[in-house]
């Protein structure tokens, strides 16, 4: 069978090279995502004002989370069909797409009704200010609307990468930020026929463009005829298998819990950061900020390494897993390495985007990021490194390594020391817990039994010995 356009065999190949030029559109992803949060961001603030922008960060609060457990089980989903593809196994590709598809959708739906009708409870619960929470309200509701295509669009953009495809996720992705941008403010506002909706605009420009978006994507799936799609008697495929079922359970629950781990984490971190005052909150809010983008290399390539291994594990080409991971080390070294080199150079000249000229907070951001930022070098091999080992099915140790990192070093060094050396402790806590998950991880990966676990047990497990290219 011929590959379609834009799908790679990550079995064969200059393994940096392909890599590399893999992982590139997934960066262009988050990058993306990243800038449509900002603009709509500015959307809603300039034209509804503060307490309008304070519900929509109430109400994308709440998003992250729900699209944290599903970022696990879309992963679990891209393991299974980057192992089925490296054995050239289409129709369990397809079975796996089939059942996925189903659950996503289900799920999806599930989440919609209930966001819908438990909405106030869960703004209630969250505290949200009083003359924020109408406008939460009606956001909260509309963006709940939109679960249904939404876990589907990610759970196809992440199966498409399992087969070697990264290239279609990113032009689907550039379509629905642009479609997301330009219908904000024709909502908000009521341009032309369009009546004014407000915050409620903003949500429902973003379902209206991912369900286009997603429309248009299934639509390129079949045209081009994509490893993925499902036609004719293999639509049956579409009522959930219990054999595919399990193991995407099994992998996504964990990868998951991690998520919300480290959400949380970094939430009860904030805490400690509040009790340095306002000018410290700002400063570490704006680092974040400029964090995020230097963290994105290392998901992209994280990313494409999972897929990549997932493949090779598939072919039996242990060789070539090896040379993935490593390869992957070296590319997230380079690119977080040049970001965090550039956020320290222009720190002072990117903090002015955000911050008034003379701000304290300036000095101390500052401070913050030459204690922290370069630790963001070593939670990118961390990263990588967890990715790889997930990707033949082993979820539990990486799990154990990031309680142990994010929570119980994390907080003993922050709270512990935290009345001796001040706000130096939180930031010490920080570079604690990227140089502890650093080694744990390298360690499990050298001498760990990840290899010998199978993401799909019904399935012949693929021995752990290098194979030819």
């Amino acid at each position: 069978m011929t590959a379609p356009a834009h799908q790679r065999d990550l079995t064969v190949g200059p393994v940096a090279r392909t890599l590399f030029l893999f992982a590139l559109p997934s960066l262009g992803v988050n990058i993306l995502q990243s800038l449509n949060n900002s603009v709509n961001s500015v959307w809603i603030g300039r034209f509804l004002g503060e307490e309008a922008l304070a519900a929509s960060a109430n109400a994308g609060l709440l998003m992250f989370l729900m699209f944290s457990v599903l970022f696990g089980f879309s992963m679990s989903t891209t393991i299974l069909i980057g192992q089925n593809m490296g054995r050239r196994d289409v129709e369990s590709v397809r079975r796996v797409m089939g059942t996925a598809t189903s659950v996503f959708f289900v799920s999806g739906a599930v989440f919609a009704v209930l966001g819908w009708l438990f909405a106030p409870q869960l703004l209630r619960l969250m505290a949200t200010p009083e003359g924020a929470y109408p406008f939460a309200l009606a956001y909260l509701r509309v963006m709940f609307l939109s679960m249904p295509t939404s876990f589907v669009m990610v759970l196809i953009s992440s199966s498409l990468r399992g087969v070697g495809d990264s290239v279609t996720p990113f032009w689907n992705t550039v379509l629905n930020v642009g479609l997301d941008i330009v219908l904000n403010p024709v909502f908000i506002l009521g341009l032309g026929p369009i009546p004014a909706m407000g915050i409620a605009g903003s949500a429902l420009a973003t379902l209206i463009a991912s369900i286009i978006s997603l429309a248009l994507l299934i639509r390129k799936i079949y045209a081009k005829d994509l490893t993925i799609r499902l036609r004719g008697a293999e639509l049956k495929w579409l009522r959930p298998d219990p054999r595919f079922l399990k193991p995407i359970a099994r992998m996504g629950l964990p990868m998951g819990l991690s998520m919300i781990i480290m959400s949380g984490s970094a939430i009860v971190m904030i805490g400690l950061v509040n009790r340095e005052g306002v000018d410290t909150t700002a400063a570490f809010g704006v680092m974040n900020q400029l964090w995020s983008y230097v963290q994105m290399p290392a998901v992209a390539v994280g990313s494409a390494v999972s897929a990549m291994v997932a493949q090779n594990i598939g072919a039996n080409n242990w060789a070539r897993v090896d040379r993935a991971v490593w390869s992957g080390i070296v590319i997230n070294l380079v690119m977080s390495g040049i970001l965090v080199l550039l956020t320290t150079v222009f720190a002072a000249p990117l903090l002015g985007l955000f911050l008034p000229e003379g701000s304290p907070a300036i000095a101390i951001a500052i401070h913050i990021n030459h204690i922290i930022g370069w630790s963001f070098i070593l939670m990118g091999i961390s990263v990588v490194v967890t990715f790889a080992v997930r990707a033949n099915g082993a979820v539990l140790a990486p799990l154990l390594i990031l309680i142990f990192s994010a929570i119980v070093v994390r907080f003993s060094v922050g709270y512990g020391l935290h009345d001796r050396f001040g706000a130096d402790a939180i930031w010490g806590a920080f570079i604690a817990t990227s140089i502890v998950s650093c080694l744990l991880s390298i360690g499990y990966y050298l001498h760990g039994s990840w290899r010998k676990a199978n993401a799909m047990p019904f399935a012949p497990p693929a021995a752990a010995t290098p194979a030819a290219e």
